[in-house]
């Protein structure tokens, strides 16, 4: 059996477990059976899908099979190459641990009968995106993907949020595949063909790829939760149980971006240079707003969801980058951005999936993900805490582990733009450089106030204060991605390597091979320009922080001091004197919240002698959802009121529209014949 065939083998087998959940899920034994089965199935397809990836190095090596489903006269196509090998890769490994986390998280769950038969079909429809060779299979599969996630989303349906939530990201999604089916239409042209081979073959006229590119940043774009078209998602993933969340923010958005890569980078062929330019400033701006919209949340799910924003833009800055380098034939620091681009998408699902377990876990021993109700949960839930604190190092881009790896990366590809002729990119590419530096610091800020507020001080509240540790199944799977991030980031050179199959694949070159680099260190383009050691960076803050603490305890003094504590200010011991997450995050609200939220903050002192507490308000505006969607949802709730009145039609007038239509149909297509 070829890899091919065998991981279709997979995700038939995922869809037939998702058809006998349906019949079993009311079975107390239905989670770990369920469950037990994703998770093999998933391991089974990761195990493959890494061996394809170094033995499909080259874009002969690829393996394709036809199957008699489908259109008639098309079949579905299915392709593993390179590309899809490491997607495959991305979101097999994501389905393993989510179901390894979900054997212990999903015996909280509710109506578990509701999430069980959806779970592994949501994997199967991700993987037989990936592995779609046809228009008609990819926007099949696409669909699937996006129907079982929906009704992952409002499994929680008696919640009216929820609700609302489902309803947006249906909505969004139809909109989405509809973009698609427009954009593979203009690719396949007057014949009609839409097998990926036809359309990688033929030519396409510089309109017809301008065309397809703004009807892929909407349709992939949309799903991804590129700015404006972001608004679904952090209302639809904090919906979604925490496991499925995981799958959502930290695998679902990564195939959105393999539908971009797979038809921007491969079968619309070379690029014009401009697509960079559209590209990255989408890329920069959904960075800059997605990490402002995050630091202002104190809903930990929200924050989370809105933070994968951020980190989506990142990953479209850098295949902006890759797209302005590879149309002025700059074939070594094209493949420097797409690796960058290629190593966050891996490194993304790493700590996302680890924050999102993290949040479910709180949830889970507190009922709560409002920060404003959480603190002190290190000392009730230290090794969630532990794991938990690493995911919030390695988002923030701080060294030695893998968040900083591919944003170093991005920044290196950033520094290589003055070799460009267009003098848009020239000034284009520093300044979008600028604002991944200021997503970058906003990041760290933002994480800061995630693990302060939710673990570090006093319980705010009974229920953080009465916390315990979670199942053994959930940390097994949080510390195993906690470990992920620590190694991508001390040898990041092995990843590298194993990108390097995509690059030549996408781009006809790669980065120089890392792995032979004395000390492990990487080197993006020469020794002479820069170079980084994960590595030593690792042992050197490994051996500073043991030898500040040896010599603490070896020359400090031993005799025990008993002073008041240093108060802040606040001399009572009251949890409600403590930093909170929106108080935290006032001084950035501040600066920048007025042009970007319209924040408005107002404070009521009571006049002197009233012993009346003092009020605090806060008013803040989504600038996108109020300007865009309420009008566009007002609109179309007007006309669906109008428009009601069609179905109290008599017979006779049910016949008399139709011939109606069917006059104007025949007038229009004798004026334009």
């Amino acid at each position: 059996m070829t890899a091919l065939s065998a991981l279709l083998s997979c995700s038939a087998f995922l869809l037939a477990t998702a058809i006998f959940a349906a019949f079993i899920a009311r079975s107390k034994r239905a989670i770990k059976f369920i469950y037990g089965l994703s998770f093999g199935l998933s391991a089974i397809a990761f195990a493959i899908a890494v061996d394809a990836l170094a033995t499909v190095a080259s874009p002969d090596a690829a393996s394709s099979l036809v199957l008699p489903i489908g259109l008639p006269w098309l079949g579905s196509h299915f392709r593993l190459d390179a590309l899809s090998a490491f997607f495959l890769t991305v979101v097999n490994f994501g389905g393993m641990l989510s179901s390894l986390y979900a054997l212990g998280y999903g015996r909280h769950e509710h109506a578990p009968h509701r999430v069980l038969p959806f779970f592994p079909a949501f994997i199967a429809g991700m993987s037989l995106v990936i592995l779609a060779d046809d228009a008609f299979t990819f926007l099949m599969s696409w669909e699937f993907m996006s129907l079982a996630s929906w009704a992952l989303v409002i499994s929680h349906h008696r919640d009216t949020n929820n609700r609302k939530a489902g309803y947006l990201y249906i909505v969004m999604a139809s909109f989405g595949t509809l973009t698609l089916l427009l954009a593979f239409g203009l690719l396949a042209g007057p014949d009609g063909n839409y097998s990926f081979a036809s359309m990688r073959a033929a030519e396409h006229a510089p309109l017809t790829s301008g065309l397809v590119l703004a009807l892929l940043l909407v349709g992939a774009g949309s799903k991804a939760g590129l700015v404006p078209l972001h608004v679904w998602l952090p209302r639809a993933h904090p919906a979604a149980p925490s496991h499925v969340s995981a799958l959502m923010s930290g695998v679902m958005t990564k195939v959105a971006v393999y539908g971009f890569i797979r038809v921007v980078f491969d079968l619309l062929g070379t690029p014009t240079w401009w697509f960079g330019i559209v590209v990255l400033a989408i890329g920069g701006i959904t960075a800059v707003l997605g990490i402002l919209h995050a630091l202002m949340e104190s809903d930990l799910k929200r924050l989370l969801a809105y933070s994968t924003i951020e980190n989506i833009g990142v990953i479209f800055v850098s295949l902006g980058l890759a797209l302005a380098f590879k149309a002025n034939g700059m074939g070594l620091a094209a493949a420097l951005a797409l690796t960058a681009a290629l190593f966050h998408v891996l490194n993304h699902s790493f700590f996302k999936s680890l924050l999102f377990f993290g949040a479910g876990a709180v949830l889970t021993a507190t009922g709560e993900r409002d920060m404003e109700k959480l603190g002190g949960l290190i000392h009730r839930m230290p090794v969630t805490a532990a794991v938990f604190l690493v995911g919030c190092v390695a988002i923030s881009a701080l060294p030695p582990f893998n968040g900083f790896v591919s944003e170093w990366l991005t920044f290196q590809a950033v520094l290589q733009s003055p070799a460009l002729p267009q003098w848009g990119l020239k000034l284009l590419v520093p300044a979008v450089g600028g604002l991944l530096a200021l997503a970058a610091a906003l990041a760290a800020a933002c994480f800061v106030k995630v693990f302060g507020v939710t673990f570090l001080g006093r319980p705010r509240t009974g229920l953080a204060e009465r916390a315990t540790e979670v199942d053994g199944f959930s940390l097994s799977a949080m510390s195993a991605l906690a470990f992920l991030c620590l190694a991508a980031g001390v040898l990041p050179g092995i990843v590298i390597d194993s990108l390097a199959p995509v690059t030549l694949s996408l781009i006809g070159q790669r980065m120089p091979a890392q792995t032979d680099i004395p000390w492990l260190s990487i080197v993006p383009i020469a020794e002479a320009r820069s170079s980084y050691n994960g590595l030593l960076v690792f042992l050197f803050i490994l051996f500073s922080a043991s030898l500040t603490a040896y010599l603490v305890h070896r020359f400090g003094s031993r005799r025990i001091r008993r002073a008041p504590a240093w108060d802040c200010g606040f001399p009572t011991s009251n949890p409600a004197t403590q930093y909170t997450a929106s108080s935290f995050a006032q001084p950035i609200r501040r600066v920048f919240g007025t042009l970007i939220f319209r924040a408005r903050d107002r404070v009521t002192m009571p006049p002197l002698g009233d012993i009346r507490p003092a009020r605090f308000t806060l008013e803040m505006h989504d600038h996108i959802w109020e300007g865009v969607y309420l009008p566009i949802v007002g609109a179309v709730g007007f006309a669906a009121e109008k428009l009601n009145y069609l179905q109290f039609l008599t017979i006779r007038r049910y016949l008399s529209l139709v011939f109606l239509t069917l006059v104007l149909l025949l007038l229009a297509l004798a004026l334009w014949s």
